[in-house]
C-alpha cells in the first residue's frame, strides 16, 4: 500500500489514467462476459484498444473534476453556504460526494458515452437517463467511501468501482453503457 501510495502521489495523472485504462476497459470485458455467460468482448478488438485510451483520457477527466470539486466545496464552506457538519470527516465526504454527482457526473458521463459513439461509429444517447440514475443510488454512496480516503487512494478506488458497476450491470443483465 505503501508503494502504491508513493507511485500516484509521484504521479498523480499518469497513476490515474492507466488505473483508469485497465480497470474501466476490465469492467467492460466483464460486464459482456456476465452478460454473455462466457468470456467476451464488448466489442472488436481494435476498437477496445481505443476504449482503453478513452478509460485513460476519462480518468485525467475524473482527476481533473476531483480536484475541481474539492476546491468548490471547501470555497461553499469557507462563505458559509454549507453547514458546519459538512467541513470535515464523514459529513465533508458525503458533502463533496453529493456535489461531485449533482455538478460534474452528469457531464462527465455524457463526455464518456461521447467517446463510446466516437469509437463505436454511432449516435447513441438511449440509456443516459438510466447512467445519471446510478449518480444516487450508486455512485454517491460510492464516492463518499472514496472521499472518506486519503487523497492517494481517491481515483484508485474511483476506477474500482467503474469495475463494481461493470460487474452489478452484467448480472443484472443491463447494458453496460452506464460508465464512470
Amino acid at each position: 500500500m505503501i508503494a502504491y501510495a508513493a507511485w500516484v502521489s509521484q504521479h498523480p495523472w499518469l497513476s490515474a489514467a492507466l488505473q483508469f485504462a485497465v480497470l474501466g476497459t476490465l469492467g467492460e470485458v466483464v460486464a459482456a462476459s456476465l452478460r454473455n455467460r462466457v468470456f467476451a468482448l464488448p466489442c472488436s478488438p481494435a476498437r477496445l484498444a481505443l476504449k482503453v485510451v478513452a478509460w485513460a483520457v476519462l480518468g485525467l477527466v475524473i482527476k481533473a473534476g476531483f480536484t475541481g470539486m474539492k476546491g468548490f466545496t471547501e470555497a461553499l464552506l469557507a462563505r458559509g453556504v454549507l453547514p458546519a457538519w459538512c467541513a470535515d470527516g464523514l459529513g465533508h465526504a458525503l458533502a463533496l460526494s453529493v456535489l461531485t454527482n449533482v455538478f460534474f457526473g452528469p457531464q462527465m458521463m455524457a463526455f464518456h458515452r461521447w467517446e463510446d459513439n466516437l469509437i463505436l461509429g454511432r449516435r447513441d444517447w438511449v440509456g443516459l437517463d438510466r447512467a445519471w440514475r446510478t449518480l444516487v443510488w450508486f455512485w454517491i454512496p460510492a464516492h463518499t467511501v472514496t472521499f472518506s480516503l486519503p487523497r492517494d487512494y481517491q481515483i484508485g478506488l474511483a476506477a474500482v468501482w467503474g469495475l463494481v458497476l461493470g460487474v452489478i450491470l452484467g448480472w443484472s443483465g443491463g447494458e453496460r453503457r452506464i460508465t464512470r
